[in-house]
Formats: structure tokens, C-alpha cells, sequence
């Protein structure tokens, strides 16, 4: 029995560090453009991996009983069951409400989201924790009555198993390169929204003269975008700008193409709404206060030709596009191409000078650093939906 209940356990060991693995590498933002071709298979084992994981923890039931009788003895190593059974439960519960986030309220995805993240976080100490005191020479050293003092002492030259070699490299990468990172989303969980966003307005790569007047319901702004934190999430390079470098078209099926320099947008007739932002990783942002131009207002600069069945949009960064059918753009009036959030020009790491704001649909729909948008006839795969993602990205539809 106890082999069984071993290799049981040394199973969901494995299990355990390849989540964990693969959730830091989901999560880091710095490479969402690296992992770009593979992330969304990535997700898919990942949350298979995850569904195998419960049915091991299902697997330790017949012998919890027995075993915890055992150790009943060892508060430490009773300590060190129960945490780990903790971490794989709420693992598994947040991660089910992950998984099926489209069928719950928006508040309760980011929950889960946000314990499923610090768990992880928290997890990577603790599961190197219990890596390294099951070394053999550190069970060695603490069975000995006299620890070896210098290197002529027979027990301080005890070896170092290669199992045990590996275990100590993965554990001082991950505390070389994943450390930092933790370190940034803690600070970002524990920051105040509305200085968070000070802070990347102060560090903002554009710099773009005269800059936008708010209208009086941007400022102060009506909603609570202050109160939220946005993740930076980018697949390139983050591009800057300035009055003269930057130029907004309207091209393609349209029966005048435009061309808008930075002063002459600036002037556009723009409205304000409040909308809530979300991310298809399961974060929002709520009641977010934007200012822009509607795009069905755009269009209508440029005029639509018969033919044209569908916007295609750029990002300035060369890359990213993204687009909509016109039957979905006059069906959602709240589309807009926003220069202002929360009475701010729209800093460099959220988009600006101007990005595509599709509140109905997941953020990567919301291409960032907009600078052309084109009428054409067939329907166009994005960036992210030649990756695997929804072509539709409706929230919770």
C-alpha cells in the first residue's frame, strides 16, 4: 500500500511542477509574443493536465485515512500533507471556475483568477520547499547528530544525488528568473489602481502636441477605471509616437479615403462612456470612463461602398490586426476609437494615442496604437485567431 501511495505521490509531484511551469509561462506577460504560436494549445493541456490532477487527488482518498494515522506523530509531516492538498484543492476549484468562466458573473472569474494566480505564486516557495528537504543528503545532515563543521569532516563531502543536482538547478532558476516577476504582480495586485495609471501616464513613450481637451464628463471621470489595474499585455515591441510620426487612414472600400493628421483628429467631434474591460484571461476592469470618436462616425467620413462587408484593423506596431463585420458594428453603438481614459490621453502601454475600444467583446479585439483601418469584402483572421482564438469574441455569450 504504502508503494502505491508513493508513486501516487511522486505522479502528482510531476503534475504539480508541470502547472506550475506552464501557468508562469501563460501568465508572463514579456512572453505572450514568444509563445504566441503555441499558447493556446499550451492552455488546452494546461487545463487537461489540471483535470488530471484532481483525479489523482481523488486517488489519495483510500489511503488518506491510514496515512494520516501514520504520521499522526509528525506534526510536520502533517503540516506539509495538508498544504499541499490545500494548494491542489483551491488549484482546482479556481481553475474549474477558469475554465467555465463564460457561465459565471464577472466578479467571481476574476476572483478565481486572482486566487488561482497568488496560490501559484505563493506555491513556488513551498513546492521548493519540500523539493529540496527530500534531497537525500539534506535528510542526511539532519539525521546527523553533529552537522560538519569544516571540509575535513567525513559528513560534509556526503553526494550529491543527480536527481538531486536537477532539483537544486530548477529551484535557483526559478528564483532567479521567476522571482522578479512575482515581485511585479504583487506590487501591481497591491497598488492603488488610480496611482498605477499616473505612473504609466508619467512613463508614457508619446508625445503628441496639442493634446486633447476632456470634455466635461471625462473629467473627473464618471466611472471606476482609477479603482482597476490593466495588465500590460503585448505581443511586440511597444511603439512610440509623436504629432509628427503619427497619421490615422480610412482606406480601402470606402468611397473618399482619409487621412488624419494628429491636429486635424484632435478636432473630431468625440463623445464620453463608461464601459467595463475585459480580458479573455479573465480579468476586468470596471466602469472605465473613455473618450473617442464612434466608429460608425468614422466610417461615415469615408463613406462605405456596397461591397464592403467587413473593417479590418492595424496596429501601429506592424503586427497585430484584428477585425469586425459592419452588421457587428451597427449593432453595437458603444464601438469606439478612443483617444482618452479617465480623462487622460491613453498612454503608450494601454494603446495610445488612440486604440479600437469593443466593450461587448474580450480586449483582443481592442487593437492598440490604431492607425488605419480598411473596408474589405471577406472576412479577415486576426492575429490571435490564427492562433486559435474565437474569430467572435463575445464576453460570456
Amino acid at each position: 500500500m504504502w508503494k502505491r501511495l508513493k508513486r501516487i505521490h511522486t505522479y502528482n509531484g510531476w503534475i504539480v511542477v508541470f502547472l506550475m511551469i506552464s501557468g508562469i509561462l501563460l501568465f508572463l506577460p514579456s512572453l505572450r509574443g514568444l509563445l504566441a504560436p503555441i499558447r493556446v494549445g499550451l492552455k488546452q493541456v494546461h487545463i487537461g493536465v489540471g483535470i488530471v490532477s484532481i483525479l489523482v487527488l481523488i486517488l489519495y482518498i483510500p489511503y488518506f485515512q491510514k496515512h494520516w494515522k501514520r504520521i499522526r506523530k509528525q506534526q510536520g509531516k502533517r503540516i506539509n500533507l495538508m498544504t499541499i492538498l490545500l494548494f491542489i484543492f483551491v488549484w482546482s476549484v479556481s481553475g474549474i471556475v477558469l475554465v467555465f468562466e463564460e457561465n459565471v458573473s464577472a466578479p467571481t472569474a476574476q476572483s478565481a483568477l486572482f486566487i488561482h494566480d497568488i496560490f501559484t505564486w505563493v506555491g513556488i516557495p513551498i513546492i521548493l520547499y519540500h523539493s529540496v528537504t527530500r534531497l537525500r543528503w539534506v535528510q542526511k545532515q539532519r539525521r546527523s547528530k553533529f552537522p560538519a563543521a569544516s571540509d575535513s569532516d567525513k559528513g560534509s563531502r556526503i553526494p550529491l544525488s543527480r536527481r538531486g543536482f536537477v532539483q537544486m538547478v530548477a529551484g535557483t532558476a526559478f528564483v532567479i528568473f521567476i522571482g522578479p516577476s512575482f515581485f511585479k504582480w504583487l506590487k501591481q495586485v497591491l497598488d492603488d489602481g488610480g496611482q498605477s495609471l499616473k505612473k504609466v501616464i508619467a512613463n508614457d513613450r508619446n508625445n503628441m502636441n496639442p493634446p486633447p481637451q476632456p470634455l466635461p464628463g471625462s473629467n473627473p471621470p464618471r466611472g471606476g477605471g482609477y479603482d482597476g489595474n490593466f495588465r500590460v499585455y503585448t505581443v511586440t515591441e511597444i511603439p512610440s509616437y509623436t504629432e509628427e510620426n503619427w497619421s490615422f487612414t480610412i482606406d480601402g472600400l470606402v468611397d473618399r479615403p482619409v487621412k488624419f493628421k494628429w491636429n486635424e483628429f484632435v478636432k473630431l467631434s468625440r463623445k464620453v462612456q463608461v464601459s467595463d474591460f475585459h480580458c479573455v484571461t479573465g480579468w476586468s476592469v470596471r466602469k472605465v470612463t473613455y473618450e473617442g470618436i464612434p466608429l460608425s462616425e468614422l466610417l461615415k467620413k469615408a463613406g462605405i461602398k456596397s461591397k464592403a462587408k467587413y473593417v479590418k484593423f492595424y496596429s501601429g506596431d506592424g503586427v497585430y490586426t484584428d477585425s469586425l463585420s459592419l452588421d457587428q458594428v451597427r449593432n453595437m453603438d458603444d464601438v469606439m476609437v478612443a483617444m482618452l481614459m479617465d480623462g487622460e490621453l491613453i498612454p503608450s502601454d494601454y494603446g495610445g494615442p488612440v486604440r479600437l475600444i469593443v466593450p461587448k467583446m474580450y480586449g483582443y479585439k481592442a487593437v492598440k496604437w490604431l492607425v488605419r483601418m480598411e473596408l474589405i469584402d471577406n472576412s479577415h483572421l486576426g492575429y490571435w485567431q490564427l492562433r486559435g482564438y474565437d474569430t467572435d469574441a463575445w464576453v460570456r455569450k
